[in-house]
This record gives structure tokens, sequence and C-alpha cells, in this order.
């Protein structure tokens, strides 16, 4: 049957159509105009350059390490949020009023707003007045510059992001585990599954959907990091935490150049 006949259906999609097409489509056509041209802000006439962008992306080396950067810290951040995310919610699978703390503490850092938590660990890892410092100090040890070594700060970044956010990962993850049907275990273990033959072939299963969701949404926060860097490292020492959307706001803040950016 023809489109128009479901009138009913797109009227009622069509504020979420408008909104898509007004603040996702056409912001990606604009971009790739943009991209055409040695875009400058306020200028009467841009300058074509075609693909010149591009090829000057692809000879970049700031890119290309701020892309190896970027995915270093996805893969490290995501891989730890599931580990120790799922660890956390097999810990406190059990309800009681113990594990429904536990639970609230791992999940506060989640809500807390990002350039909070980049000025709280900015002043805690500070290696002259932190209070990692001063601890490592009182104990007689050498206070060690987490956000001032080239070797220290991208590990640093990666800590303070599974930090904030492996309680997000539990929680789904939680809910997961309260879903598989024990009868599931019993059978298992009647059969004779030890305890990693249970964990591979019934929960890894039952949770596929769980984890896929999980990984999803890491890996799009992870390669979307930018506030952190910002603030903690503004992407040093060096270029070690340069990330690939901290360099595409210096091209485009800092350096006015929209068109590559």
């Amino acid at each position: 049957r023809p489109w128009y006949s479901d009138r009913a259906a797109w009227l009622f999609a069509a504020p979420s159509l408008l909104i898509i097409g007004v603040f996702i489509i056409w912001p990606i056509v604009q971009s790739f105009r943009y991209s055409l041209y040695d875009w400058v802000i306020g200028a009467e006439e841009q300058e074509w350059v075609g693909l010149g962008n591009y090829a000057a992306l692809l000879a970049d080396p700031l890119f290309w390490g701020a892309l190896r950067v970027t995915l270093v810290f996805a893969f490290a951040s995501v891989a730890l949020q599931l580990v120790l995310g799922y660890a956390a919610a097999a810990a406190l699978l059990r309800d009681s009023w113990l594990t429904k703390t536990v639970r609230s503490v791992f999940f506060f850092p989640t809500i807390v707003a990002l350039a909070t938590i980049g000025m709280v660990w900015r002043f805690l890892l500070d290696a002259n007045i932190g209070l990692v410092a001063g601890l490592t100090a009182a104990l007689g040890l050498t206070p060690v510059a987490w956000l001032q070594e080239p070797d220290l700060a991208l590990p640093t970044l990666i800590f303070v992001n599974v930090w904030k956010n492996v309680g997000f990962t539990m929680v789904i993850l939680l809910a997961g585990l309260k879903g598989v049907p024990q009868s599931l275990y019993e059978a298992a273990r009647i059969d004779g599954a030890g305890w990693w033959s249970r964990f591979w072939n019934v929960t890894i299963p039952m949770l596929s959907p769980v984890i896929l969701f999980n990984v999803v949404m890491a890996v799009i926060g992870s390669f979307q990091v930018f506030t952190q860097a910002y603030i903690m490292t503004g992407g040093g020492p060096g270029d070690a935490t340069l990330f690939y959307v901290l360099y595409l706001f210096r091209r485009a803040f800092e350096f006015y150049d929209m068109g590559y950016a």
C-alpha cells in the first residue's frame, strides 16, 4: 500500500523526524560542506579547497597520534569497565542493606559532572599540593607526578574514566544477572558443570545482550572523551593525552581552522 495511507503514523513520527533532521542530519551535511573550504568564521568569502583538507588529514601526524591515543584509551577503558563492573555486580548480587549501600557508592561517580570530576582529580593528583602526593610523602616515598609524566598521564586518565563509569556498567550487569533463571545453573550443576563451565556456557550467553549494550555505550563514551583531558592535562604532557576530539577542538577554536576541523 502507498506510504501516505499511514498518515497517522507519519504525523506521530513527524516531531522526531523534524528534530533528527534539524539537529543531526543538517549539521552533518553542513560539516561536510565546510570541510571542502578553508573556512574562516565571519569571512565574506570562503576559499574552496575541495578534498585538500582530507589530504592534509591523512598526512597529519598529530591526527594519527590523537587517533592512536583515543583507541588505546577506548580499548583499555571498555575492557576494565566490563571486568570490574562484572566483578562488582557478582559480588553485590544478593540484596541486603550493605550491598545496596555499596552499590550506591559505586554508582555515585556516574552522576557527578565531568568538569567537577576533572577538577577534583587534578587537585588530588597534583605532585606539589595534592592529597595523594601528601600521603605518599607521609609514607616516606617520593611523590609521583601522575599528570605530568608522559608514561603515566594516559593510564591516569583511563583510571579516572573507569572510576567514574564502572558503577553504570555494574548496575546494568547486575540487572542482567538477576534476570538469569536459576534453573539453568541448577541444571548445569546436575550435569556436573564447574564454576568456569557455568560462567562460560550459562552466564555469558544469557548476558550477551547486556554486555553488548555496555560495550556500545562505553565505546561511544570513550571516543567522545574531552572534558577530563581538557581540564586535567590539556592534552599533555607533549601530546600524550591528545584525544582526537580535543585535537578537533584545538583546530576549530584555538587555530580557527574550521574547514579542517
